[in-house]
């Protein structure tokens, strides 16, 4: 069973119930969330080892984020306990031509607070196979951006595989702020992850004849970032998700892998998803192809995989991608009927 570290902020997630704004509200569902943690909860639903490294504070807020962790199986003896607050964000469910709207509540948190040397690196990577963090984490304040660096050195010392979703969040910092701290955290990732704009905000690499407001893209576009990427960085593989959104309700989804070393590009097939809740979209298709990879599977299963992981992933409330290995083969496998399983 491989094991996998993550690293990243984990949240407590307000949400109105429904479709309701945030100012019909009277009262808010309330889950834990995070890009890092959503993918450690999906690895360890695949059956693998999956350990999730953070800070949260030592108070019973902290101890219910972690234990949304630990009823998953994941592994959180190496979470540091702070003095400091967990982040929030509220969560406004968009629906057909309303979009969703997130709003930040994150400043000070306990994870914005760490320093180098706050962990234990060589003990966290001891007999791992696989790190993966996201450009939220760097975002969130110049600790943490030094911390990501070394844990990406203590990861690439020990020979262990490293992932990255760009994951740009403009309400955390600037186009040139990112670009520098992600050039150079990135060249010790060996498998990059990015959508239709992170690539273009973080290191101004577009992809030709793509609008992302029409919901049409051009894969060849895609194709042509993926290469600058590799050639920038020498990334053994670059993912792209392509997401056509025709509406908040309704997306087209697929994904795309670029193999750095022998320059096959391989596209997984598109799925129509009526979207019940596309956060954590991202994340299920990381953890998807991250699993892909370390199960053996070839370029185009593992995008194939990924894929319809976040397919499943857009139609569950919440944060984490609650399914197992067999429902996302049944959707590879053309079961998408929907019909009920009895």
């Amino acid at each position: 069973m491989a094991k996998i570290v993550t690293f990243g902020e984990i949240m407590l997630r307000l949400a109105p119930q429904g479709y309701q704004r945030f100012q019909q509200a009277h009262c808010f569902d309330a889950v834990y969330g995070g890009a890092e943690a959503n993918v450690a909860v999906s690895l360890s639903n695949y059956g693998m080892d999956a350990h999730y490294v953070t800070a949260v504070p030592s108070n019973p807020i902290g101890d219910a984020a972690m234990n949304a962790l630990k009823t998953f199986g994941v592994d959180v003896s190496d979470v540091v306990r702070s003095s400091k607050r967990l982040g929030v964000y509220y969560c406004e469910k968009g629906v057909s031509m309303r979009p969703s709207k997130v709003v930040y509540d994150r400043a000070d948190s306990a994870i914005a607070n760490v320093k180098p040397g706050d962990f234990d690196w060589d003990k966290i990577f001891e007999g791992a196979d696989w790190f993966h963090w996201t450009g939220i984490t760097p975002a969130l304040s110049d600790g943490t951006a030094a911390v990501t660096l070394e844990a990406c050195k203590a990861a690439k010392a020990r020979g262990v595989k490293i992932s990255c979703d760009l994951n740009y969040r403009k309400n955390l910092w600037s186009r040139e702020k990112a670009g520098q701290v992600m050039g150079e955290l990135v060249p010790y990732v060996d498998v990059l992850i990015a959508n239709e704009e992170d690539s273009a905000d973080v290191f101004g690499i577009h992809a030709d004849k793509t609008d992302i407001n029409s919901g049409k893209l051009d894969v060849e576009g895609y194709k042509s970032v993926a290469r600058k990427l590799v050639e920038r960085f020498g990334c053994e593989k670059v993912a792209i998700t392509l997401r056509e959104s025709l509406s908040a309700s309704d997306n087209n989804w697929s994904g795309m892998l670029y193999d750095g070393k022998s320059g096959e590009i391989s596209i997984s097939k598109k799925y129509s998803i009526r979207i019940v809740d596309r956060v954590g979209g991202g994340d299920s298709f990381g953890s998807g192809l991250i699993y892909a990879l370390l199960a053996g599977y070839d370029n185009q299963g593992a995008v194939e995989y990924a894929a319809a992981a976040s397919a499943l992933k857009h139609t569950i409330e919440g944060d984490f991608n609650m399914v197992s290995v067999a429902e996302v083969k049944s959707l590879m496998g053309g079961n998408a009927s929907g019909r009920v399983q009895r």
